[in-house]
């Protein structure tokens, strides 16, 4: 039957062009695969991270790797699970396969040169080229997280009988299984299907149910040209997300005669699922609060490059902090993290990386179908799957010509691929409540941010209720919120933009309780559940990365704001004392804040009771006396306690506190206030010397003065403060039309002519 190889070692990487590997002055590194280049500058915030095209080789020796098979004929494939942003496979100089889209896989046939190969004893040079830079037609086009490049889920080889189920198609499976609940008592229905490379009535395929024990539940057989069948179980186990994720096993077995000739299978879930506009999420007709988090892939100096053990790693700690769902953002993640998510029951988003800004490229909506119908067939029969995304925050970039008729496109399709699951997307902030681009999905989502970009977190129950009163058929849920938490800063009153990790708490503190009380939202991910790479941030005294997660990146600190959710999810008793990091404190008492999900709690102070409270998941003790010296704090709630020790020291550390340079303060301040007006009907001139609305923004970011006009001007239109890293994510938009974006969502604090005002700001700047 088929043997899969993994290609992980013996590898060269070269940062050179495939045109340019020519010469013996080609410097070749030794990698193993999974394998970056931008395992280290992806998140170190050194700068630009290295984008371009890359080339990995290694040699074949097909007559060794063939030596215990007895077959005469075969097929040899490669299978890459991925491969960023796009790439080619060579064989002895011949390109042979190209892939564009660098979160998906793909197979490239190499029969002709295997077998020529083994039959003359020769090896083959393999040479796979992996590009990672911006190409208009491929999505992503600009995104706040960094597109690591490289072979980062490795190469697989697939040796496979003359007939074999197909692995060609989209890299799918070859084997797909829909379950179905019936008016039948206690059966469920399964439908199944296989894609085999013969019509010959001399090979048949044998379906076998298996379950968790191990047991055959039922069988079924099939002619090999005709392999769709269905099959009526009885006493189906269902896969009830994460109280009882019960998985059964499907396996397909090509039979030529008396004899089995290839082999496949695939895990799958028996469940239904329905969205309410008031009631929310429904699994098996039970109800089900979809509250989670979302995820990046990347760990730290890893990026995309992981391991089946780490990608299950960050599965249990989403198990831990007790969510029942996972956002998984903002493209196709590793097969070996979506069977994780079968297996702890987690309710899954999965969605391509149509993102911020939809390419001026037509051929870029072709890349974005193949995209999505990629996701679509190769995660097909995972049950945890039951939200296909389309786009996230995709007009950030300005809305573009045929956005709406794009999207309807791409609904179609997925609809018609499998209409067994939801569509959804995920809105950026400022989109108004009357865009044209709500309807298209089955539900859908907003990214809100209110509490740390602007504004006050109170307005996040404000806008979500004012929406839902508004449009109360519209099935609404909130796909991101968060705020930076950096776990040095700890001042003695948190605020809005301190980036210190009590005000991340005190943030989610909020948004845990409000997200609860709202059960019409179908589902809430908080925004991030680790802290993940983003070369162009350079924001809080931390470059590279993104700090809104709930974990640090490399997965060792789970900050204050990990328990908070924790105390409202998870129903494995705990407690925990927040602050630790507050280590050393001046002044002779502190108010000592303790999570839990248990409905009271005892503080002791060095062995002492201090006092005992009654609560629900946030319990403050407040003046605590401190020794002069060491405190020993515990905090005990049935059976469960949490220790820390505090120093009492004369004066605050002043690492404990964001650095002057650093604080932008809690509010956006009117700029337009600031400046002289013009008349709104006054003309706006342009010229090649000085800077104007219709520059990108990439080109003013690079003047100081200029880039500061800009970041002022459309903070105060979009009520958010919008920092040089923001903004360089919108790098090819133009001035006019970001705000023009803003001006159509509402602008907060801008006159009816801002743009005249704006132009005539930066008339004055002369560009380099």
């Amino acid at each position: 039957m088929r043997k899969i190889i993994p290609l992980h070692h013996n590898w060269q990487f070269t940062k050179t062009p495939y045109a340019n590997l020519t010469g013996d002055n080609i410097k070749w590194h030794s990698v193993s695969l999974p394998h970056t280049w931008n395992a280290v500058d992806g998140a170190n915030g050194g700068g630009e991270y290295y984008r371009g095209e890359c080339c990995y080789r290694t040699t074949l020796c097909p007559a060794a790797l063939l030596a215990d098979t007895p077959w005469s004929s075969f097929h040899a494939m490669l299978r890459i699970p991925a491969l960023s942003l796009r790439g080619d496979v060579y064989i002895g100089g011949k390109k042979l396969g190209s892939h564009e889209g660098g979160y998906s896989a793909f197979t490239v046939d190499i029969t002709r040169e295997f077998s020529e190969a083994r039959n003359s004893g020769a090896e083959l040079e393999l040479i796979i080229s992996a590009d990672n830079s911006n190409h208009s037609h491929i999505y992503p086009q600009m995104a706040d997280f960094t597109f690591y490049g490289g072979l980062y889920r490795g190469v697989e080889l697939l040796l496979l009988p003359e007939v074999h189920f197909d692995v060609e198609f989209h890299a799918a499976k070859g084997l797909a299984v829909t379950s179905e609940l019936t008016d039948i008592p206690d059966h469920a229905l399964l439908h199944l299907n296989s894609w085999v490379n013969t019509k010959s009535e001399d090979y048949t395929i044998r379906y076998q149910i298996v379950d968790r024990d191990g047991s055959i539940a039922a069988e079924c057989w099939r002619p090999a040209a005709d392999p769709k069948t269905d099959i009526l179980l009885p006493r189906p186990h269902l896969w009830q997300g994460v109280d009882d994720p019960y998985l059964y096993r499907c396996t397909a077995t090509l039979v030529y005669r008396n004899e089995q000739v290839d082999h496949v299978s695939t895990t799958f879930g028996i469940r239904e699922f329905y969205v309410d506009s008031e009631k929310g999420f429904f699994l098996n007709d039970k109800p089900m609060m979809l509250r989670g988090v979302s995820r990046h892939q990347d760990w730290l100096y890893e990026g995309y490059a992981l391991t089946r053990e780490q990608h299950f790693r960050d599965a249990e700690l989403i198990r831990d902090i007790g969510a029942n769902t996972v956002r998984l953002a903002h493209y196709q993640h590793s097969e070996d993290f979506y069977d994780a998510c079968d297996e702890f029951g987690f309710i899954v988003w999965a969605e391509i990386p149509y993102i911020s800004c939809q390419s001026d490229d037509p051929a870029a909506h072709e890349n974005a179908c193949n995209q999505m119908k990629d996701l679509i067939y190769q995660n097909y029969n995972h049950p945890s799957i039951c939200f296909w995304g389309l786009s996230n925050e995709i007009t950030i970039g300005g809305e573009k010509p045929d956005l709406k008729k794009n999207h309807q496109a791409l609904n179609a399709l997925v609809k018609e691929r499998d209409p067994s699951r939801l569509t959804t997307m995920a809105h950026v902030s400022m989109l108004p409540m009357d865009s044209e681009l709500h309807g298209i999905t089955d539900v859908e989502s907003y990214n809100h941010y209110f509490g740390w970009y602007g504004g006050n977190y109170e307005q996040n129950e404000k806008w979500l209720d004012e929406f839902h009163e508004k449009y109360p058929d519209i099935c609404l849920g909130l796909s991101e919120y968060g705020a930076e938490g950096i776990i040095t800063y700890q001042p003695d009153e948190p605020r809005c933009r301190d980036y210190s990790e009590s005000y991340q708490a005190e943030y989610h503190e909020h948004m845990a309780k409000i997200l609860m009380e709202r059960p019409y939202l179908w589902s809430t991910y908080v925004w991030n559940m680790f802290d993940f790479g983003c070369a162009a941030r350079d924001e809080g005294g931390v470059s590279g990365r993104n700090n809104k997660g709930l974990i640090t990146m490399d997965r060792q600190i789970k900050k204050d704001a990990f328990f908070i959710y924790k105390a409202y999810w998870s129903k494995e008793p705990f407690v925990y004392l927040c602050g630790r990091r507050y280590a050393c404190r001046a002044g002779d008492t502190a108010d000592i804040k303790v999570y839990s999900n248990q409905s009271q709690v005892s503080l002791y102070r060095n062995g002492e009771l201090f006092a005992t409270q009654v609560g629900n998941r946030v319990f403050v003790f407040e003046q605590v006396p401190l020794e002069n010296g060491f405190t020993w704090l515990t905090a005990v709630a049935d059976g469960c306690s949490d220790t820390i020790t505090i120093e009492q020291v004369e004066e605050k550390p002043g690492i404990y506190t964001l650095p002057p340079e650093e604080d932008e303060g809690d509010g956006v301040v009117n700029w337009f206030e600031k400046i002289e007006t013009v008349a709104s009907d006054a003309p706006m001139e342009f010229s090649d010397t000085y800077f104007s609305v219709y520059d990108k923004i990439k080109d003013i970011l690079a003047h100081d003065e200029a880039a500061r006009i800009l970041s002022a001007a459309l903070s105060s239109m979009s009520g958010m403060k919008l920092s040089k890293p923001m903004l360089s994510m919108m790098q090819d938009k133009t001035v006019i039309g970001m705000s023009e974006m803003f001006t159509a969502m509402g602008n907060t604090g801008a006159p009816d002519n801002a743009l005249q005002i704006i132009n005539a700001e930066l008339n004055k700047i002369q560009k380099h």
